[in-house]
């Protein structure tokens, strides 16, 4: 099972306790996904966002900067917004970024759950369905073409592609998965494509995930293409320490603090300690613990989703440097070995 990370630049205080800046953020980004990949995690993921504090507008930017800069780990989107997207520019920027990084480079295609793309580039929320699916089928389309295939295509939200020669084109495509935050839909359209898909687990219970994996797999044994083999990966906020309390009460500075900025603009209350101690143990949504319990959610997700990665966001809320590349440490040198024990010990017991 693959473990990683996933962040949208979070930004940082400085010495005098204000909102640092987001070239800071930026840097910080690129130095945590170095140090991932130099400690041996094996994905890091930047997801599309336009805020002060969660700065990371441009995944393909920096994932192309990590690209130049790291040897091993795979890197992706987690998520882009295709729908306020043009897939061709995707196509293109990814496959450059897939070119530089020797194949380790993915696209998590995902809606927007945050929207403050939509009026930044000019859409309206009212195609929110119809933007993803024209996008998503185009996007795809333009991953399959064969060496110097030309191409032609007319839909609703971009210009009509008449022969068109999209380049560059990477020596094999580039992995796309479709993202989702629990939409059944969303799993039914994954399997039919035949795309690896990615839940968004945010809140409440991961269990309330298992009729979504099982529809999923369903759904690719009777509608997917021949061939296809479902792949379920977990994207969860969380965080490690080495000490299991100090972890939770950490995280929990820093992830109450960014419930209660989103909530403002959303329209939710702040969640409180008591619910947040709920959410982050046992069937929570919040991974925040010391490695041998994180070791061991992520084991268990494994074992009763058929789940073959988990990537946690753990820097949040103005999380110090420091203790980010030090979560990023933990995950890679004593989680990452103790879950590949633990399935060792699983597989042998069965």
């Amino acid at each position: 099972m693959e473990i990683g990370v996933y962040s949208f630049g979070d930004v940082q205080r400085t010495k005098d306790n204000k909102l640092g800046s987001t070239s800071d953020a930026t840097k910080n980004l690129l130095e945590a996904i170095q140090y991932a990949d130099k400690v041996g995690l094996d994905f890091f993921g930047v997801g599309e966002h336009h805020t002060e504090y969660f700065p990371a507008s441009s995944p393909a930017t920096i994932i192309a900067a990590a690209a130049a800069t790291t040897k091993r780990i795979k890197l992706g989107s987690a998520v882009s917004v295709l729908s306020t997207d043009d897939p061709v520019r995707v196509f293109q920027q990814y496959s450059t970024a897939n070119i530089i990084s020797g194949g380790r480079v993915e696209y998590i295609a995902g809606r927007g759950s945050s929207t403050e793309s939509f009026p930044l580039f000019g859409y309206e929320l009212k195609d929110y369905e119809a933007l993803y699916n024209e996008k998503l089928e185009l996007l795809l389309q333009l991953n399959s073409l064969g060496k110097n295939e030309s191409f032609s295509w007319d839909g609703k939200f971009r210009p009509t592609l008449n022969n068109a020669k999209i380049v560059p084109q990477s020596d094999e495509p580039f992995k796309i998965w479709l993202a989702t935050g629990g939409n059944p839909q969303s799993s039914i359209n994954a399997a039919v494509h035949g795309l690896p898909i990615a839940y968004a687990i945010i809140g409440g219970h991961v269990s309330r995930f298992k009729p979504l994996t099982d529809l999923y797999r369903a759904a690719a044994e009777q509608y997917g293409p021949e061939g296809f083999t479902p792949e379920v990966s977990f994207a969860v906020p969380g965080f490690v320490a080495d000490d299991a309390k100090d972890a939770k009460d950490t995280f929990w500075k820093h992830w109450h603090w960014t419930m209660a900025t989103l909530g403002k603009v959303r329209g939710f209350a702040a969640p409180s300690r008591e619910h947040y101690d709920y959410e982050s143990n046992e069937d929570g949504a919040l991974f925040a613990g010391d490695p041998e319990e994180i070791a061991r959610r992520m084991v268990e997700a494994h074992t009763q989703f058929g789940v073959t990665r988990i990537f946690l966001q753990m820097d949040v809320g103005q999380m110090p440097q420091e203790k980010f590349l030090h979560a990023i440490e933990l995950l890679a040198k004593v989680v990452k070995p103790r879950v590949a024990e633990m399935l060792k010990e699983t597989k042998h017991e069965s």
